[in-house]
């Protein structure tokens, strides 16, 4: 049976449960997992669609053996990990324990270091091939549709490529002064770490928001400032496309998100240093997002829309091209389909199509991997019908 488990019921596990509801007969047998069942059954409780009862289970995601217990218990063909990205390495080890192929969206981060890094996952890449199993990393929108539409782009557009620029924008306004659309320990891990670019080879590093620039985003979005950060897609990109000779990374941030930032930033609870607290030791980030609205809670009031891309500056038939691929969506239009934002929608659409070419075996092959290592053009030509559509356009000029 192509029984799938899934492991996390926040705005993107809720995603993927309600897109694999949608095709049955890929996954005829959906288990759902986290470590609070009662928000597993919250979620189950709204699908009307699947034909069978999708069965709910608690466990703990930092526990190979409870993970292992799970596993052995249901035997699913596939899990699609949706949980935290601290999680990555149990998961996959328990994975190994029991036979079970393997998909993210995250690369791994170690809980006391904010660091992106492939490095931990890579390692386990012998262990997988050698169980004759398939690990899939880093299957969202970015990464993972960031990736394919490089992969694309090089397949299908270009002879050769000699940058990338991945521009990531969310123009939705959730009516808050200050929030996160996804995981805020991680949203603001990210943000707060110093930003880096792939240049001739080299990794340049530069200062958290300092380098800025304006972007005309298309379908009305319009001008938005955006700051380049180091983001982990590069660092399988340029693995896999060493041609690539600049490579970088751009997400918007409103004034608003940035002062608020700041703030919180300058009072220290934005550190992942633990602190003594009425004789408890605490970590001031995680008590933060303890604090900070619920990402999942956001769908019913953000309005707007995302558009995340690619701009590609290459050669085809010995002639300079310039290329945007983006897609656009719009948050109100995934809450209705699914009960989240666009920011979750975005992230879960893809794992869910990446686990149907796991299960139909239109992608395949033993070991760890990164998405642009399959072939992309499978997954691009179902990716709109599955709710991302996507935009070729061609600009006149570089992306400076």
């Amino acid at each position: 049976m192509n029984r799938v488990l899934i492991i996390g019921a926040g705005g993107v596990g809720r995603v993927v449960l309600n897109k694999c509801a949608q095709h049955p007969e890929i996954f005829e047998d959906v288990v759902f997992a986290s470590r609070t069942v009662s928000k597993c059954e919250k979620i189950v409780s709204e699908i009307k669609s699947f034909p069978k009862p999708i069965t709910t289970e608690q466990v703990d995601a930092d526990d190979v053996d409870q993970l292992v217990r799970l596993f052995e218990k249901y035997q699913p063909k596939l899990v699609i990990n949706v949980a935290l990205p601290y999680q990555d390495l149990t998961i996959m080890e328990a994975c190994l324990k029991t036979g079970v192929n393997y998909l993210d969206t995250a690369n791994y981060e170690h809980p006391d270091i904010p660091k992106f890094c492939y490095a931990p996952q890579w390692a386990m890449h012998e262990r997988f091939k050698e169980a004759g199993l398939t690990a899939l990393l880093g299957c969202g929108f970015d990464p993972g549709m960031t990736n394919i539409y490089v992969a694309y782009a090089r397949k299908n557009l270009f002879d050769r490529i000699d940058t990338v620029d991945i521009i990531d924008c969310n123009a939705g306004d959730h009516g808050y002064p200050f929030a996160t659309n996804f995981n805020p320990e991680i949203n603001i891990r990210e943000v707060t770490a110093k930003g880096r670019y792939y240049q001739q080879g080299e990794w340049i590093e530069t200062e958290p928001m300092e380098v800025m620039r304006v972007f005309d985003f298309p379908e009305g979005i319009g001008a938005k400032d955006m700051y380049l950060l180091y983001h982990e897609e590069m660092e399988s990109l340029t693995k896999h496309f060493p041609e690539i000779k600049r490579m970088r990374f751009w997400m918007t941030f409103g004034q608003s998100y940035l002062m608020h930032l700041r703030a919180l930033q300058n009072v220290g609870m934005t550190s992942v240093e633990p602190i003594l607290y009425q004789g408890q030791e605490i970590i001031p980030l995680q008590f933060l997002k303890a604090v900070l609205p619920d990402p999942a809670s956001l769908g019913p009031r953000t309005v707007g829309k995302t558009c995340i891309g690619i701009w590609v500056d290459g050669v085809k038939n010995e002639q300079r091209q310039f290329t945007y691929i983006y897609n656009i969506c719009d948050h109100q239009e995934s809450y209705r389909e699914t009960g989240a934002q666009a920011v979750s929608y975005t992230t879960g659409v893809p794992a869910a199509l990446g686990a149907k070419m796991l299960m139909t075996g239109q992608w395949s092959g033993h070991g760890v991997f990164n998405v642009e290592e399959f072939d992309p053009d499978p997954f691009m030509k179902e990716i709109g019908s599955w709710g991302l559509p996507w935009v070729v356009a061609y600009p006149e000029k570089a992306f400076e």
